[in-house]
C-alpha cells in the first residue's frame, strides 16, 4: 500500500483544505444569523468531506503505523484535532450564548491554523518553533 502514499496524502491535504474552508464559511454565516449553514445538504457535505479526511488519515497511519508515536508533531496534531472538533461543535450549535459561539469559532479557527502549521513544519510547535528554537 506504500505505493499509494502520495495519492492518499494529496487526498488528505485536499480534504483538510475543503473541511477548514467549509467550516470557516458555515461558521461565519451561522454567526451572522443565516439559516443555510444548518440545512441538511450542507451538513451532509461537511460529513462527507470529514469522512474522506478521516479515512485518508487512517490509511496514512496504516501505511506508516509507527509514525504516530515516533513523531511528536503528529501526536500533537491529533490532540489538537480533537480540540478543533469540540470547539467547532460548540461554535456551530452547542454554545449556549452568542458570545460563547463566537469565542469557540475564533478558537476553532486558531486551532485549525495551528494544526496546519504543525503539519507543514513537522514540528510540535508549528510556526512557533522558529521563536523557541
Amino acid at each position: 500500500m506504500i505505493e499509494f502514499y502520495p495519492q492518499i496524502r494529496h487526498v488528505h491535504i485536499f480534504a483538510v483544505m475543503l473541511s477548514g474552508s467549509l467550516f470557516a464559511l458555515r461558521g461565519a454565516f451561522a454567526l451572522a444569523g443565516a439559516r443555510w449553514p444548518h440545512f441538511a445538504p450542507v451538513r451532509y457535505l461537511s460529513y462527507t468531506i470529514d469522512t474522506t479526511l478521516l479515512t485518508a488519515a487512517l490509511m496514512l497511519v496504516t501505511i506508516l503505523p509507527g509514525a504516530v508515536f515516533a513523531n511528536g508533531w503528529l501526536a500533537t496534531k491529533l490532540v489538537l484535532v480533537v480540540a478543533y472538533v469540540v470547539l467547532g461543535v460548540l461554535a456551530m450549535k452547542r454554545g449556549r450564548t452568542r458570545g460563547v459561539r463566537v469565542g469557540c469559532y475564533v478558537a476553532a479557527l486558531a486551532t485549525f491554523a495551528m494544526i496546519y502549521t504543525i503539519a507543514r513544519a513537522h514540528q510540535p510547535l508549528g510556526f512557533l518553533h522558529a521563536w523557541f528554537a
